[in-house]
């Protein structure tokens, strides 16, 4: 692998800790959700970073395949819902579902860019079979 760009960070005190990066840009408590026996606090937890590294890259993704296709997205948006539960096993396990939201093209074509972009993206290739991942296109109507 070409490797273009680096980042790290650094938590402390697992998911009830600290979580920093490197260049200080992210500097953050973090919080365990009430739902996996935390406080709730008012830190962060690791999924709020999965979910808005997840829809950023992916929403990179379809820019770079509708660009590819001469296709103008409009104003678009990713969203990206991660949630963390148990396997049958008892294994912590993640699922995934991407909204993405393409006011500018008819469901055929989104379906071939979503399709086209959840093949490309870095975090897509990451967690293929892997994680559940759901693929949602919502249009204007």
């Amino acid at each position: 692998m070409k490797t273009f760009y680096t980042e790290q960070a650094t938590a402390k005190g697992g998911r009830a800790g600290h979580v920093k990066t490197e260049d200080g840009k992210i500097d953050m408590n973090l919080s365990v959700p009430k739902a996996m026996g935390g406080d709730d606090g008012d830190g962060v937890n690791p999924e709020h970073f999965f979910a808005c590294a997840y829809s950023a890259c992916y929403g990179g993704a379809l820019e770079a395949v509708a660009k590819e296709d001469n296709i103008d997205l409009g104003d678009y948006s990713v969203s990206a819902s991660v949630s963390i539960g148990r396997t049958d096993e008892g294994d912590f396990q993640l699922a995934v579902i991407l909204d993405s939201y393409l006011p500018t093209v008819d469901v055929e074509t989104g379906e071939k860019l979503v399709n086209k972009a959840h093949e490309i993206c870095p975090f897509s290739r990451a967690t293929r079979d892997n994680i559940d991942v759901t693929l949602n296109l919502l249009l204007d109507e």
